[in-house]
């Protein structure tokens, strides 16, 4: 369990985001192959309720499309290359899923996933993201955070064991009674 360690830990924040494209698969093996503790991933949902791993509320700064991930169709989404903006190594590498993040990073480190549905805290993305952690029998191998108090304490019972973190800004304040 993640909350059993002791000693200090490295997080691959979107993976190993200076040396791949962020928030990808080739991201997350490079973090696994640099002996990164924990990976930190951003989860949100497209306009056809899939859980894709992208950080932004747009695919602008990331892939070689426009727009927001809400108006994608995970379809959509997949066409998109996330490597645009990084080396032509990583050419055709698209916006993956949580589940297929799950399936291959499995407990190979631990994952944090951050709950991103800041302006909709009120849409599936708490209880996807819970039935698909369960789903590839994650519960003891993660931690969920997000900025959003309100996210958390929808994801909370449903994934009672999976600790959860809230994320603080200077000058924020938050609270989760």
């Amino acid at each position: 369990m993640i909350l059993s360690r002791r000693a200090p830990l490295i997080c691959a924040h979107r993976g190993a985001s200076a040396h791949a494209p962020e928030n990808t698969i080739a991201s997350f093996e490079l973090a696994i192959q640099q002996r990164a503790d924990v990976i930190e991933l951003d989860a949100k949902l497209t306009g056809d309720e899939h859980v894709v791993v992208i950080h932004d509320s747009t695919v602008d700064r990331t892939t070689n499309g426009t727009g927001f991930v809400r108006d994608f169709s995970l379809t959509e989404l997949k066409e998109l290359d996330a490597s645009h903006h990084f080396s032509s190594k990583f050419k055709g590498e698209p916006v993956p899923t949580l589940d297929e993040v799950l399936e291959t990073i499995g407990t190979r480190t631990l994952i944090n996933i951050e709950l991103t549905n800041y302006r909709t805290p009120f849409d599936s993305l708490p209880v996807k993201v819970a039935q698909l952690v369960k789903h590839h029998g994650l519960e003891n191998n993660l931690l969920v955070s997000s900025f959003n108090p309100i996210t958390l304490r929808r994801f909370h019972p449903l994934s009672p064991s999976i600790p959860i973190g809230l994320l603080v800004r200077p000058g924020m304040i938050g609270n989760l009674k």
